[in-house]
């Protein structure tokens, strides 16, 4: 289908627009024109969504898991456009562009299965104990949604999350209306997402305000929706200067409220010696698969690889020849190819290359870096994250030594082991340490490419994200917005109708 974008926001149902605008900056293709989102707007959104939630808090689970169905045949019957105008605006490929769109939707559908099954309510009941000594009342516990959900776009993702991603799925399953502040890198892509949204609400009797989505270029937009006083918590995956600076935003607030922010990791992988031993070279190619994938713009991309000293010739010359025939890769925007182009400088001012960094423009080069165990625990710069297809070798000279950078990293999304079996005792060592940086701990894999599953975890402590008791991914991830409530005494007709009975 031919489809070109408004550019205009959808607040209450309506398409709306505005004076002041921007322009798409597309790797290929037309740039067009989007009105900025204000603070006005914001508040239209969030007044909206208040209305709606009084009503769609209050709906059965099988109405929202048939809206969310709605939402994913509604993405499906847009396919190839959003397809078309996703890879002119992010230069990503096609197929990565489709595959996206399938875990999209994929989500929405497991999201609606998962409301429907009814188990996340963790629904409790102690019964009445009128006889006993003090006497014990009835007491009947759930899950309630807790109102209005702000949602940012993320760069990397522009389908999986962004406008109709897992923050969006898993607040709406839960009963949670959505204002989604659009990543100005791919607005069109979001706004033809948004008018999916508008066609399952519609379709399903929503209420209008049940999802808004403004197109945001300007910092104060974003600043505006998370300090809005009917927003009960917001969901990002971003930057961790970005991230960190809306996370205070909500912890200022006269009212604080969650902020579940997915941002910075540079996923360690832990290389031992029998493993090294048996397959390294196969090792290395993995690693650089991974590392390169998307040119390495994802958040799981393994950027720090630990091996053990007497190793890292064999296994930098074996990545530096997988690499040798790298083609350039598009980035998603002119400004993230330029934070990579800093990020790879401040690496090689404390690091040595093995295979340096020579990326130009849009485009990106792979780069391997290597340094000591003991220079990298004397250089903060060296355990800053780098957007892109960066790695960075650390050689340790004994088991300890392995075991104290361990200690040392920050907190991590992941953390990978390549091991044999004759690797389990300093495994067994490792893994209390992993444990407690880690929201995922990998054996013999690698990263990136995060499975949508019940038992997925996506976090980890802080900076992989601002709560390390969440998920972004996963079913899990509606817990995020949800709040237990008991109730005491409370006759049928007043219960939650999941209560009742």
């Amino acid at each position: 289908m031919d489809w070109t974008p408004q550019g205009k926001h959808l607040i209450a149902g309506e398409w709306v627009g505005g004076e002041a605008t921007f322009r798409s900056a597309p790797a290929h293709g037309p740039a067009h024109g989007f009105a900025s989102g204000t603070v006005d707007l914001v508040e239209r959104a969030c007044a909206a969504a208040e209305e709606a939630f009084w009503t769609y808090g209050w709906t059965a689970r099988e109405e929202r898991a048939a809206f969310l169905d709605a939402i994913a045949d509604e993405i499906e019957a847009r396919a190839e456009a959003i397809t078309a105008i996703g890879t002119q605006e992010t230069g990503l490929p096609e197929a990565r562009l489709q595959g996206e769109r399938g875990r999209t939707v994929g989500q929405l559908r497991l999201f609606a299965d998962h409301i429907r099954k009814g188990d996340y309510l963790d629904r409790r009941h102690d019964k009445a104990l009128p006889d006993r000594q003090p006497p014990r009342p009835d007491l009947r516990l759930i899950q309630r949604p807790i109102g209005p959900v702000a949602v940012f776009g993320a760069s990397n993702f522009p389908l999986a999350f962004s406008t109709a991603g897992g923050d969006t799925a898993s607040a709406l399953a839960a009963g949670c209306p959505v204002v989604v502040k659009g990543h100005p890198a791919h607005p069109g892509t979001g706004e033809i997402v948004a008018e999916a949204i508008l066609a399952a609400i519609r379709a399903t009797g929503m209420p209008a305000g049940t999802f808004g989505f403004i197109h945001g270029d300007r910092h104060e937009t974003g600043a505006a929706l998370v300090q809005h006083p009917l927003i009960r918590a917001v969901g990002f995956t971003g930057s961790l200067g970005g991230g960190r600076a809306l996370y205070d935003l909500c912890a200022a607030r006269p009212e604080p409220i969650p902020f579940f922010g997915e941002l910075g990791s540079i996923n360690p992988c832990f290389v031992l010696p029998e493993a090294f031993a048996a397959r390294g070279a196969q090792i290395a190619r993995d690693w650089t698969a991974s590392l390169t994938m998307g040119a390495g713009q994802f958040c799981t991309n393994p950027g720090l690889l630990v091996l053990r000293a007497e190793d890292a010739e064999t296994f930098t010359a074996a990545a530096t020849e997988a690499l040798a025939n790298a083609p350039e890769q598009v980035m998603l925007t002119d400004g993230i190819a330029a934070a990579y182009r800093a990020g790879a400088a401040r690496i090689g001012a404390h690091a040595a290359p093995v295979l340096a960094c020579d990326s130009r423009g849009r485009n990106a080069r792979p780069g391997i870096y290597r340094t000591s165990a003991r220079d990298f625990l004397h250089s903060h710069a060296l355990g800053e994250e780098v957007f892109g297809p960066l790695g960075l070798v650390v050689t340790t000279s004994s088991d300890d030594e392995m075991l104290g950078l361990a200690r040392a990293l920050d907190g991590q999304l992941t953390a990978t082991l390549q091991m044999e079996a004759g690797d389990t005792a300093l495994a067994r060592r490792l893994m209390p340490i992993l444990e407690r940086k880690a929201g995922r701990v990998l054996a013999n894999g690698w990263p990136t490419g995060v499975e949508v599953a019940d038992a997925m975890v996506h976090g980890g402590p802080y900076p992989a994200s601002t709560n390390f008791g969440a998920t972004s991914v996963g079913t899990l991830a509606i817990r995020r917005f949800l709040r237990p409530v008991c109730f005491q005494n409370l006759p049928d007709a007043l219960l939650p109708e999941d209560l009742r009975g």
